[in-house]
């Protein structure tokens, strides 16, 4: 027996998604350029503006790397198995078949190994482990002739976030140096460039966005596909973390920034999203 909205043929969730259609379609036929990017980023679910990116940064000639790391190095495990879903449903591919279609190596292991959202997320901390851990990474590059970025995927892509700050610090103290260093002397590229968002990431968030943020617009040009992913994909989640940490690292605001290096509507919608001054 058919319900009063399937009888009358109202079906809320079908009518939303046809409004929500037409509102999307009608700002990209009416807006250009950055602001319109901003305006439909915003129109988005969070997985499905992520999915979005990752697409944009997969398809054509070349491949946006940047885009692919700042999203599979920082996203929880539920954002990203959401990512995943969305990205099967939206483009009727597998994000991993494409991911490796465009990439190769152990960069291309590093991204398959962080989307397939197999990081341990409980709080323990197994010290053992920790020292053996920091010993194994050790042994993998600066004791190492040549490196075995095996163990570096082994150990980051795989342990809770606890436990890796143990690990970094036990790492510390048989080196005598950080494991950014470390990863810097012995990696290049995009593989370097992966491992250290990860780090970074598991040490503090919002300090690598706000690090993001100030490269993209720092010097001559504005790199606006990362401020733009930024700002619209951390608007309601962290934004305010990520403006603390950008003051306190490069003694100026966020605010600040933005307004010096963009203009017209799109400066004002990045300042709405940014939020005050302070």
């Amino acid at each position: 027996r058919g319900t009063v909205t399937e009888a009358s043929g109202f079906n809320p969730e079908e009518d939303a998604q046809k409004l929500y259609s037409e509102l999307f379609d009608c700002l990209k036929s009416e807006l250009t350029g950055n602001f319109e990017k901003v305006a439909v980023g915003l129109m988005m679910p969070a997985p499905v503006y992520d999915a979005y990116e990752l697409r944009n940064a997969i398809k054509g000639a070349g491949t946006e790397e940047a885009c692919l790391i700042d999203i599979l190095a920082s996203r929880s495990n539920a954002e990203m198995k959401e990512i995943v879903a969305t990205y099967k449903k939206e483009n009727g591919k597998s994000l991993e078949d494409d991911v490796c279609g465009d990439t190769s190596g152990m960069f291309q292991r590093v991204l398959v190994s962080l989307l397939t959202a197999g990081r341990d997320e409980s709080t323990k901390v197994d010290e053992a482990q920790a020292v053996q851990d920091a010993k194994d990474i050790y042994e993998a590059g600066e004791a190492h002739w040549g490196t075995d970025e095996v163990k570096f995927l082994t150990v980051l892509c795989v342990r809770n976030r606890n436990h890796l700050l143990r690990v970094f610090q036990e790492y510390q103290k048989i080196s005598g140096r950080d494991i950014e260093d470390s990863i810097k002397r012995e990696m290049s590229g995009c593989l370097e460039d992966v491992f250290l968002a990860i780090v970074k990431c598991l040490k503090n968030k919002p300090a690598f966005f706000a690090e993001r943020l100030y490269k993209s617009m720092k010097g001559l040009g504005t790199t606006d596909s990362v401020l733009i992913r930024i700002m619209v994909a951390r608007a309601e989640i962290d934004m305010l973390d990520i403006k603390a940490e950008f003051l306190k690292i490069y003694g100026k605001t966020l605010h600040s920034f933005i307004k010096g290096d963009t203009s017209g509507d799109y400066r004002k919608i990045l300042l709405e999203l940014c939020g005050g001054e302070k």
